[in-house]
């Protein structure tokens, strides 16, 4: 099969490079570049480059650097800073995913081959009614969240090889085959930035606004803080207020307030009922022809951990309402529920956060 294969420099997308060469596969490697030297993310290019070379030297496999610099800053940077500046909470390495990697790249490079291969942790299941995103064997390490709005012909172009191996067995099956970024960290950061502190990346963009952080229950200043953007509702590190734990639990934007309460289990930093918006559904509608309500696994962050729930259609209006049977911790508006399937094998897709209620 004549497969393009996207790597990083990182051990996932190395891994995935010897496995596929393994199986006889016809291999191009791919490296999107998105910044330049003088911009974040641009101090680890040399490396991440370098150790593409290395993997791509080994397996005698053509190495290709495509640039998608100005769609990047365009479509997800953009996005995401506006998303902070109106007070909400974005997504870029979402974005990223469904715009840049499986979007312009898919139009521009990808679609020449059989198949595109990622270092994603997510399955890739086929059956007659079309292509489903499957959750990984590693739950620490899925992914399917990072790639929930993805449609159905993205998905039916791709491979995850990873989807079905531990982290653990991606480390071993490195070092067993040599590869040269074996014993390389995991990047942390916004999608491909790299290694950026993302408080200094916003104050870089959109400065510093000095306002008030008030005690919800009281009406009492008990700090200051640098500007609305740098916080998110149920937020507790990085607070700078003593005397803690503190949670965020509501912006006021027009004013630059943040709101705080005190104490590890306040009522105000959960809820039950969230509203959702602009569904984006891979491979088809769940509610069907008539349903209204349907059990449903979802997850509002990328953590292991899934909540049950129940997803309910308003057809008058198409508005929908996820329930939740347990409180969840700092909803966020902005942000995407990601919606499963009950048995939490496969990702149905996601969805908008608009609102939510105590």
């Amino acid at each position: 099969m004549k497969i393009a294969v996207l790597i990083s420099g990182g051990v996932d997308s190395a891994v995935v490079v010897h496995k596929l060469y393994q199986e006889g596969n016809d291999l191009h490697l791919f490296y999107i570049r998105i910044s330049n030297d003088t911009e974040e993310g641009g101090c680890s290019y040399e490396e991440d480059m370098e150790m593409c070379q290395l993997i791509a030297a080994k397996y005698k496999l053509p190495l290709t650097e495509v640039s998608l610099h100005e769609e990047y800053w365009e479509y997800v940077m953009d996005y995401a800073l506006k998303t902070v500046q109106a007070g909400l909470t974005p997504h870029p390495d979402m974005m990223c995913n469904k715009i840049i990697k499986f979007g312009f790249f898919e139009d521009r490079w990808g679609k020449d081959f059989d198949k595109t291969a990622t270092g994603h942790y997510a399955s890739i299941k086929h059956n007659d009614n079309g292509y489903f995103l499957a959750t990984a064997k590693d739950a620490v390490k899925d992914q399917t969240d990072f790639l929930a709005q993805l449609s159905q012909k993205q998905l039916s172009h791709l491979l995850f090889p990873l989807g079905d191996m531990p982290k653990d067995e991606v480390r071993k099956l490195a070092k067993e085959a040599g590869l040269p970024n074996a014993n390389r960290k995991d990047s942390q950061g916004i999608c491909f930035l790299g290694k950026i502190n993302y408080k200094d990346f916003l104050r870089r963009h959109l400065g510093i606004r000095r306002g008030e952080v008030i005690e919800i229950e009281t009406g009492k200043k008990i700090g200051e803080h640098e500007g609305f953007w740098f916080y998110t509702i149920g937020q507790r590190k990085g607070l700078g207020l003593g005397g803690g734990p503190w949670f965020v639990v509501k912006k006021d934007i027009p004013v630059n307030i943040i709101y705080v309460s005190k104490g590890y289990d306040t009522p105000l930093q959960y809820g039950r009922t969230i509203d959702l918006t602009e569904p984006n559904w891979i491979t088809y509608n769940p509610f069907g022809d008539e349903q209204s309500s349907i059990e449903v696994a979802f997850k509002i962050r990328h953590v292991p951990d899934f909540q049950k729930g129940t997803l309910v259609l308003n057809r008058d209006n198409n508005s929908i309402r996820l329930f939740s049977e347990t409180d969840v911790q700092g909803i966020a508006p902005g942000q995407y529920a990601i919606i499963y399937t009950p048995d939490k094998q496969i990702c149905l897709g996601s969805a908008l956060i608009c609102n939510h209620e105590l």
